[in-house]
């Protein structure tokens, strides 16, 4: 593609926030440290997690840079930038969380394949861009339709970037055309993030924002739009991020007989303390986020300072001046909620929490029961441990 330049190392990364954890530095993939994850209820792009399969994908000239638009439809085209934004602009609060977020506690347990993760492989953003259902309209797909005359019922997205689990070919996912279609599910062509421009880390200048999905289906530095008959067949859709029971390793895991993972199960985690904490006899705030996939809302975030004998509940809250309805009109349906609650805490002790969406889905208590080989889909209750220090010592 003109104007497009795949490097082939990693001599011309971009820059990033010293602060952030690296997790694996080729390819690049790192995330905030907890406090810094939940400042605010927008994640600065420099606090976004940042994942990454491959070299960082240069667009050097945007002007010519296109998606090609094409699979089973009447009309194949190109998209350039300036068609993509002569289409209505679409404000989406959204959050993004990589499937293995809380991996190293799951493989605390036992083993699993795959990047280590905290609890900080999520973030908060306001994502700006046109709507999949307009852009499909473009080719002949009327919103809401669920197959073309062409069989079509899939949209695949293909990436520039390029990836050593494709045998150097592209990254790739699809979702149903029935959502790609549907205007409700505020799938976007994004070409910004927080009010500005896409940075390079983030996809500039196209990426797909799959809202309530787990992220690896919103593919970034966009190149293709296929829709297609079948499930993208792509290595991360076919033999990765699929749940498996723990009964499941190495040897006997067979990929066909479980789907592709799409939507993420309710989630929270405890961000203003490490795992383990020395901290004084007294008050504690106890704070982090909450979130559930499919656009189901929070809610209720329950503490724990006895490791779960006992809960009091926190207090939930999206923009400030407006008070959090789980499945509220002023609430952002597709975003994280930040929680807070102050507690006392006597004696050194386990603090936990877990959250409930509001179709009654609440957080497993043990990593033991949803443990599986990639590592995915750690949603817990998070436990942290608080130690008290001797008043004589203080």
């Amino acid at each position: 593609m003109p104007g497009i330049r795949g490097p082939s190392d990693y001599s011309q990364e971009p820059p990033r926030h010293p602060s952030l954890s690296v997790n694996a530095k080729e390819p690049f993939n790192a995330e905030p440290r907890r406090k810094d994850l939940v400042t605010s209820y927008v994640t600065p792009v420099d606090f976004f997690y940042k994942r990454n399969h491959g070299p960082i994908p240069i667009v050097d000239d945007v002007e010519s840079y296109h998606v090609t638009l094409d699979g089973l439809i009447d009309c194949p085209r190109k998209l350039f930038m300036k068609d993509v934004r002569m289409l209505p602009k679409y404000i989406v609060t959204a959050t993004l969380q990589c499937a293995g977020n809380r991996r190293t506690a799951m493989s605390k347990v036992r083993t699993v394949k795959g990047v280590g993760w905290d609890v900080s492989a999520i973030g908060n953003a306001v994502w700006g861009g046109a709507k999949l259902a307009d852009v499909l309209e473009l080719i002949g797909i009327p919103k809401l339709t669920n197959i073309t005359r062409f069989g079509g019922k899939h949209v695949e997205f293909v990436s520039i970037d390029k990836c050593k689990e494709e045998n150097g070919g592209p990254y790739k996912a699809s979702i149903p055309l029935s959502q790609a279609t549907n205007p409700d599910a505020d799938v976007l062509l994004a070409y910004e993030m927080n009010g500005e421009v896409l940075n390079r880390d983030h996809g500039y200048p196209l990426r797909v924002i799959v809202p309530g999905v787990i992220g690896a289906r919103s593919v970034k530095w966009l190149d293709y739009i296929s829709i297609t008959a079948e499930v993208c067949q792509g290595f991360f859709m076919q033999k990765d991020y699929k749940m498996f029971p723990p009964s499941v390793n190495w040897d006997n895991i067979d990929w066909s007989t479980r789907r592709p993972q799409m939507d993420f199960p309710v989630q929270s985690a405890i961000c203003s303390l490490e795992d383990v904490n020395m901290i004084k006899p007294g008050k504690v705030m106890v704070s982090g986020y909450a979130a559930s996939g499919g656009g189901r809302g929070i809610e209720r975030v329950d503490i724990s300072i006895d490791g779960g004998k006992t809960w009091v509940e926190a207090t939930r809250y999206q923009k400030p001046g407006i008070k959090y309805i789980a499945d509220g009109f002023d609430s952002d349906k597709w975003a994280w909620v930040l929680f807070k609650a102050i507690v006392d805490i006597p004696h050194s002790t386990e603090i936990v929490a877990k959250a409930v969406d509001i179709a009654g889905n609440v957080q497993p208590k043990g990593v033991e029961t949803i443990w599986n080989l990639r590592g995915i889909l750690n949603t817990s209750w998070h436990r942290v441990q608080a130690r008290c220090i001797e008043r004589s010592k203080i």
